[in-house]
């Protein structure tokens, strides 16, 4: 079987057929792994990706096998700067180390692996993108179609991700309580958000129109609808509304949580309704909100 013991990474440039092979030989330990992420009830995000399946069976295979020394440690900082290389964003750097390690230290009970001792990289230190409430009921009017409207509209009016639209069932919705039930989001976690009083109506309409009968939005034939076609009726919305500016429809998110903010929200309640875990991830708004920075007066508009 072809291994590169010093660079992994370098096998799935070189050697596509390679990997495949790898990746058959060993679909057992991608077996045995999958049902212990089901089983646990963890998420599946990890192995999501082709490449992180080679990945995965290139470097499992590797330290299973007596011949190779991967062990040692000029060998695995060589590990970590091969895949820094390779990979082309610090999150799917850390999904395939992190993948190493799961199947280790989870699934075979083995001690820390040893990518504890290794310094990893700093994650950049960006700001949210905002999009402003007048862009944004210019972005709204641009929106023919009844369903879509609605689809954008929950989004911002709830601060909802994309997967937690498409995931909204009839049942969800509260009208009574004006409360929306989020089931299952991000972390497994469940919250209550509350339903803008100013899209009752067009709720009703698009039922009496659509009739979905179990999710809230569903597909042409029927079904969950897509997260893609979600993003593609905010990236139309924006190009109709001539909104130059490089955000994806998770900027309504932001959006929600600043203009909140700016309104004197109280950060706790945000972070409830945003489902944070921690009030740090909260806080990032902080840091982008026109409440506070408005007010400061430049020197040099004293000239």
């Amino acid at each position: 079987m072809l291994l590169l013991a010093f660079s992994p990474f370098c096998l799935l440039r070189s050697n596509s057929i390679a990997c495949n092979v790898v990746a058959t030989s060993y679909s057992g330990l991608l077996y045995k792994t999958v049902v212990f992420i089901s089983t646990n009830h963890y998420i599946l995000i990890t192995y999501t990706s082709s490449y992180l399946l080679r990945i995965f069976c290139i470097f499992v295979t590797s330290q299973n096998n007596p011949n190779t020394q991967l062990i040692k440690t000029p060998q695995k900082y060589n590990f970590v700067f091969s895949s820094a290389n390779f990979f082309f964003t610090f999150f799917t750097f850390f999904l395939a180390l992190n993948a190493v390690k799961f199947y280790f230290e989870k699934v075979l009970h083995r001690e820390k692996f040893f990518f504890k001792d290794i310094p990893r990289p700093k994650k950049k230190s960006s700001l949210p993108k905002v999009i402003s409430k007048n862009d944004i009921s210019k972005l709204f009017a641009q929106v023919e179609n009844p369903k879509h409207q609605l689809m954008l509209k929950l989004c911002y009016g709830m601060g909802l991700r994309v997967s937690e639209i498409v995931n909204l069932k009839i049942s969800d919705i509260d009208s009574g309580r004006m409360l929306v039930h989020i089931e299952a989001a991000k972390g497994k976690r469940d919250r209550y958000v509350t339903l803008p009083t100013s899209v009752l109506d067009d709720l009703r309409n698009y039922w009496r129109a659509c009739h979905p009968k179990e999710y809230l939005f569903e597909g042409q034939y029927g079904g969950q609808y897509s997260i893609r076609s979600v993003q593609a009726v905010f990236k139309n919305a924006m190009k109709k509304a001539k909104i130059n500016k490089s955000i994806g429809i998770h900027g309504l998110r932001h959006s929600y949580a600043t203009h909140l903010l700016e309104c004197g929200t109280d950060m706790v309640f945000i972070q409830k309704l945003l489902g944070h875990k921690d009030i740090k991830t909260t806080e990032i708004y902080a840091k982008v909100s026109n409440r506070q920075l408005g007010n400061i007066k430049s020197p040099l508009d004293d000239l």
